[in-house]
């Protein structure tokens, strides 16, 4: 067997990073030790930073960037070098990354593409990771095949207590510590084009006055919440038009205050989550938080987030290619969110 640790190469999104987790668990529990990640997401060292399954955090700032002009490839392929050459798993469509293996010197043979044997859209992330990790790279010898059921079907995510303890701290600052917090993730990635709120053509946008009525059935079904309005600080201003259209003290904007470390254990003991499907509902859903997400093109069945024991009630993504969030309706959104129930910690 290799002494050098697992490598994955995947250079993915905030919520593919967390749909990630699986796979470096399997393969960490399958060699033996943690495993190495070259990836190019900023948020990639926060969101792993307390996963025990994980070594190494490598990042490119870009991978498609002329290699002689990126330092950060250069430093990829001094590292890779050091670390000696061990089962690779390049988990990649295009073929970036695979010209810095070769600077490395990693031979081709202790590299598997498992996107050369891609099993189709029906097939949740979670589980095909797993599939991916029983693989060997030609050229490596073997390690024991893990079991059935060693390692679930779900991503998670770790937090500390000095995290749960920081978080609390802020509610009771905040005055909201004995509210029902219920979670709302309103934009995604492509909330800004061309530097402004501009997603009316894409299929994930849903208009501002439908999320206004979604928080407006929620204040009115459970008067004790607080609604928090998450996002990423480019988000800001999409999620104040949202809360200027509801008018409410109880409902807050937090796009400029939710870091990693406290979005996760806010997750953790919050009410519930409804949300656009994008990164911050799968650390929801890794954090075991009830869930309520709206799905367009691509559908739900590779994406749902899969808590540990929570609800989770996927709307949309029907009409294929053809789905747009706008085929959903505010009130079947408040329904959704209505079947929660209870949050249980179970």
């Amino acid at each position: 067997m290799s002494s050098a640790p697992p490598l994955v190469i995947r250079f993915g999104a905030f919520g593919d990073t967390v749909l990630l987790t699986p796979l470096l668990h399997a393969l960490a529990l399958r060699w033996g030790q943690p495993v190495d990640l070259l990836s190019s997401g900023p948020w990639t060292p926060q969101l792993l930073a307390n996963n025990p399954h994980v070594g190494h955090i490598q990042l490119l700032r870009s991978r498609r960037a002329p290699y002689w002009l990126t330092p950060s490839q250069w430093q990829a392929v001094a590292w890779m070098r050091k670390r000696g050459s061990g089962p690779v798993y390049f988990c990649e469509r295009d073929a970036f990354g695979l010209d810095l293996l070769s600077r490395a010197g990693i031979p081709t043979d202790h590299i598997d593409k498992p996107w050369d044997d891609w099993p189709g859209d029906r097939v949740h992330w979670a589980d095909w990771w797993l599939d991916v990790a029983q693989r060997t790279p030609k050229g490596i010898e073997p390690a024991t095949l893990l079991c059935s059921g060693s390692v679930a079907p779900r991503p998670e995510l770790f937090i500390t207590e000095a995290e749960r303890s920081a978080c609390d701290l802020w509610l009771k600052q905040k005055g909201w510590s004995a509210d029902s917090l219920v979670l709302v993730q309103a934009g995604h990635k492509k909330t800004h084009k061309r530097g402004r709120i501009g997603t009316s053509d894409h299929s994930k946008h849903w208009p501002p006055g439908h999320w206004a009525a979604v928080v407006r059935g929620i204040r009115s079904h459970l008067p004790s919440s607080r609604v928090l309005m998450c996002g990423s600080a480019r988000e800001h201003g999409l999620v104040q038009e949202i809360i200027d259209m509801v008018d409410d003290t109880r409902v807050h904007n937090l796009a400029q205050e939710l870091p990693i470390d406290r979005l996760l254990p806010l997750a953790e003991r919050a009410h519930s989550m409804i949300s656009v499907d994008t990164g911050p509902a799968h650390a929801a859903g890794a954090m075991n938080c009830p869930l309520v997400v709206l799905y367009s093109v691509f559908g739900s069945v590779r994406w749902r987030p899969r808590p540990r024991s929570a609800p989770v009630v996927a709307m949309g993504g029907e009409n294929g290619a053809a789905s747009r969030l706008t085929d959903i309706e505010p009130d079947q959104v408040i329904a959704a969110w209505k079947s929660l129930g209870t949050r249980s910690n179970g």
